[in-house]
């Protein structure tokens, strides 16, 4: 980690000049958002240069205090480098001069050490290990399996994923990951890879030159396999995470797909994932659902479901309808594909919104009905009444127009006793946040079904014949 203090030459030089007061009042501090970027090194020569390939972290303020600020510097500059070979770090640090402005000096080392760990080395060491850990991949990937998969798009025949279990090389790789994981992914934490039942999947690139093997890491996936009663086993994924360069090339897919491969052949119980970010979810649900449109009982299940928004009228509220799949399906879902069940949910509304007639308002109009029922009686209870709960406005920083509150009213008592009446502006309020979130989750419906649509048009054609 390099210090470098600008403009100290030249008062050193000339005892007579007076240093400037860097600071007049109470110090604003600096976010780190603002004057840190981060990179990606593939050799010697993009290290310490800003031509190389710049890493997007998702927040940089939140690792430096609570309102994410930097104080005690004047034109601070911080540049972390991080190896592609290694995952080493180096950070470049620079600024003209520091003072107390009130709030201190922030430290920066202990902060840049708690997201970067023992990653983080002195330049000259950093430039040593593109040579010294040029393998430092293929130790990793020697002792894993190369998983085939059936990917639904064409992939480099030079890019494979190996299966490896999580110790040894393997762990010492994801101890290195794990800065890029805390920039990369909101949220995320490390996961205790002393626990059994981890792996990983790596996406690696295998180049020869001059009759070597090298091995370029293009991003992997952390998976847990844990007990499910009575004598099956659960696979959740924990982490997926691509390397910023080869993002948008369809690696986080067919990590996906081969995950599932994997559950399949193995009879694992079924796949869930933990906390996915709305991007991930997305890829999967259009996965997901091209894979539920090639089992036979889907077919006539949403016909069925079709006929009832295509015949019944939602639109006066004087009958309801449930779009509510077979409890066999549900179960044939998880055994033959192991999608779990909050998922096929999530995959079968948007499998009918497939379904319907972009035509017919009639069909989607009730189709949104029975997305609002849905969403009210999660959020509030039964269609019949609120069983106590009540839908508030939370005022938030964030999203003040989207941001509520689910609360009862008493914790025990009869319902009777529970009930609270709503003044007018209370029912519209609540009306108007319920539609928000249906409108959000009519987003999200069109948004994979458009998706499943470019890539499974033959699928959908044989669905449309039915």
């Amino acid at each position: 980690m390099a210090l470098k203090q600008k403009g100290t030459d030249a008062a050193a030089a000339d005892p007579k000049k007076r240093r400037r007061v860097g600071f007049s009042g109470i110090d604003a501090g600096v976010e780190a958002n603002e004057c840190m970027k981060v990179f990606l090194a593939r050799n010697p020569d993009e290290a310490g240069s800003e031509d190389c390939t710049s890493i997007q972290p998702f927040d940089l303020n939140h690792f430096f205090g609570e309102d994410g600020k930097i104080y005690g510097y004047k034109n601070l500059k911080i540049n972390v480098w991080i190896s592609a070979i290694s995952f080493h770090g180096y950070a470049d640090i620079s600024f003209e001069e520091t003072s107390d402005g009130g709030k201190g000096i922030t430290d920066l080392k202990p902060i840049l050490q708690s997201i970067f760990g023992e990653n983080l080395v002195e330049k000259e060491e950093f430039l040593h290990t593109f040579s010294k850990e040029c393998e430092y991949i293929r130790d990793a990937v020697t002792n894993g399996r190369a998983i085939k998969h059936d990917g639904t798009t064409e992939s480099d025949p030079e890019v494979e994923i190996v299966r490896v279990e999580l110790q040894g090389a393997a762990a010492f790789l994801y101890s290195r990951l794990v800065p890029l994981v805390l920039l990369l992914v909101e949220g995320s934490t490390p996961i205790d890879i002393g626990e059994h039942g981890w792996e990983m999947l790596l996406v690696v690139k295998k180049t020869t030159q001059e009759s070597v093997s090298k091995f370029q890491l293009l991003g992997f996936a952390a998976v847990h396999n844990f007990y499910h009663y009575p004598d099956s086993t659960r696979l959740r994924i924990s982490q997926i995470l691509v390397l910023p360069p080869h993002q948008g090339e369809g690696h986080g897919l067919h990590l996906l797909e081969a995950i599932n491969s994997i559950a399949q052949s193995e009879n694992i119980y079924d796949v869930t994932i933990e906390d996915p970010s709305d991007y991930l979810q997305y890829v999967r649900s259009s996965i997901d659902c091209l894979r539920l449109l090639t089992l036979d009982p889907i077919k006539p299940a949403l016909n069925a479901i079709v006929s009832s928004l295509k015949e019944t009228n939602l639109s006066k509220r004087t009958c309801s309808l449930k779009m509510v799949p077979p409890a066999d399906l549900t179960e044939t879902a998880r055994q033959k594909l192991k999608i779990n069940k909050k998922q096929f949910l999530r995959c079968w509304e948007i499998l009918i919104y497939l379904s319907l007639d972009s035509e017919d308002r009639k069909s989607l109009d009730n189709f949104r009905a029975c997305i609002y029922d849905r969403i009210k009686g999660e959020i509030l209870g039964g269609a019949t009444g609120t069983n106590g709960k009540r839908l508030v406005q939370m005022p938030n920083s964030l999203n003040e127009a989207e941001s509520f509150a689910v609360y009862w009213t008493q914790d025990g008592g009869d319902a009777d006793d529970q009930t609270v009446e709503q003044q007018p502006e209370d029912l519209k309020t609540q009306e108007q946040q319920l539609n928000e979130l249906v409108d959000n989750q009519m987003e999200e419906i069109v948004g994979v079904a458009k998706n499943v649509t470019s890539r499974g048009k033959d699928k959908l054609a044989e669905l449309a014949g039915q």
